[in-house]
């Protein structure tokens, strides 16, 4: 998912503490945030804009393109079922402990909708020079700025530092979708690359992968039809075997999601792969005409 600077965003959980805090810095960044929705606080302007007690009632003001989710863990499954009632066509939900049973829903409801989501437990999404939806610091020169690379990850502190060797190798940044760490999310990283080699403003992509899951395995298969080079790094090389860690996405499967495993199928599909988030911005210089 790659939201432009034109798009409609609406906030939902908008008066809560991190939602005001974040509102406010994708607003500072030309985000364009055309109302929230907080059922208690319906009636009240906030962050400069309108909020409702429904998603519906937000959509008859301003019709979103985009939906975020600031709301709490099981608080997720009501408010993004009300925002693809709503015909919200996507959803970018940054909550974490999300219940799987509940992801599970939502991204079923999402798929008869013919909606989008990123998440759960995503940092979000920035478009450098455009708009920004999550708490990425999109507002940071030295860690955003617009450029020809395409970054994918699952993590959003290695996506931040991914980002900063980026602009500090004198490169910038087409698009960043951090699609989340949890074990069952809606836009999977095959997909995200699928979204970036349709991106015209892309020539490169980074892809910040982790031990867990097999996400990159099937991401690999994707490698070969793709126009543009690929730079992966995969997190979790010196990590004990058989103990998960970080994300809760971690989680091996017979003889995939292992470093080893991980690192052979991209390698074998053609991709670059790095020992060290330090060689990503030469890496990819080397790459981008």
């Amino acid at each position: 998912m790659i939201v432009r600077g034109d798009e409609r965003v609406l906030v939902q959980g908008i008066t809560g503490r991190q939602a005001t805090y974040w509102t406010a810095r994708m607003q500072e960044y030309g985000t364009r945030v055309v109302a929230g929705v907080s059922p208690r606080k319906a009636g009240i302007t906030h962050c400069g804009v309108p909020v409702f007690g429904s998603v519906r009632e937000a959509a008859e003001h301003a019709p979103p393109d985009v939906s975020v989710l600031f709301v709490p863990p099981l608080s997720v499954k009501a408010a993004a079922l009300d925002a693809l009632a709503a015909g919200v066509p996507r959803l970018v939900i940054l909550t974490e402990h999300v219940p799987v049973r509940d992801t599970m829903h939502v991204i079923a409801a999402a798929r008869e909708a013919g909606a989008e989501v990123v998440g759960p437990n995503t940092a979000g999404l920035v478009t450098p020079g455009e708009s920004s939806v999550g708490f990425m610091p999109a507002f940071d020169p030295s860690i955003f700025r617009p450029g020809r690379v395409g970054v994918v990850s699952r993590s959003g502190s290695l996506g931040t530092l991914a980002c900063l060797n980026i602009v500090r190798t004198g490169l910038g940044q087409s698009a960043f979708i951090g699609i989340g760490g949890d074990p069952v999310i809606g836009t999977r990283t095959r997909r995200a690359l699928e979204l970036l080699e349709q991106d015209r403003r892309t020539s490169a992509v980074l892809l910040i992968g982790e031990i867990g899951g097999d996400m990159e395995e099937d991401a690999a298969q994707y490698l070969p039809e793709m126009s543009k080079p690929v730079v992966a790094f995969v997190a979790g090389r010196a990590s004990p075997p058989d103990r998960r860690m970080g994300h809760a996405g971690a989680i091996f499967q017979e003889d995939r999601g292992s470093y080893a495993s991980k690192r052979q199928a991209l390698q074998g599909a053609g991709a670059v792969v790095l020992d060290t988030p330090s060689g990503i911005g030469p890496a990819l210089k080397s790459l981008v005409r």
